[in-house]
């Protein structure tokens, strides 16, 4: 056993759960092929990768650098960390539901779920005030229970 760890680099069940992964990527690839939008799809997410990678990544790490410059690496509990994960939270909501956010799609939208769509950007920015308000709470608490007494 210890060998085969030394060989591939890491436990058994970790190549198992890998060419488990494979496996059912292979099946969702086979099962896309004969899909007449498999073509559009693949341009989707590759267009989609290519986003993220020249716009979104770069965007995000000039905030994250940003907000590490103001609020320093702190010590624990660190306040950057309250300030990322609400950040991220709210940030897919919006990459998820962004057709609706931005009012497009109005008839597909009202058709599908007999909902209008006005009410999402309301919707979106109270949860994310909730996230960030949740995440406002838990750091105060945090910082109060470290307090020296």
């Amino acid at each position: 056993m210890g060998e085969f760890r030394r060989a591939y680099g890491a436990a058994p069940w970790h190549l198992l759960l890998l060419l488990g992964c494979f496996a059912v990527t292979g099946w969702i690839a086979l099962r896309l092929a004969g899909e007449p939008t498999a073509g559009r799809m693949l341009l989707w997410f590759v267009g989609a990768a290519v986003a993220h990678d020249l716009v979104l990544f770069p965007a995000y790490a000039s905030v994250d650098r940003a907000l590490r410059g103001v609020l320093g690496r702190g010590g624990p509990p660190s306040a950057l960390n309250h300030v990322r994960v609400p950040a991220l939270g709210a940030g897919l909501l919006l990459l998820v539901y962004l057709p609706g956010v931005l009012g497009l799609g109005d008839g597909t939208y009202a058709r599908a779920t007999g909902l209008s769509p006005g009410a999402m950007v309301g919707r979106w920015l109270a949860v994310s005030a909730v996230l960030f308000a949740g995440s406002a709470l838990l750091y105060v608490a945090r910082r109060l229970s470290r307090r020296p007494r």
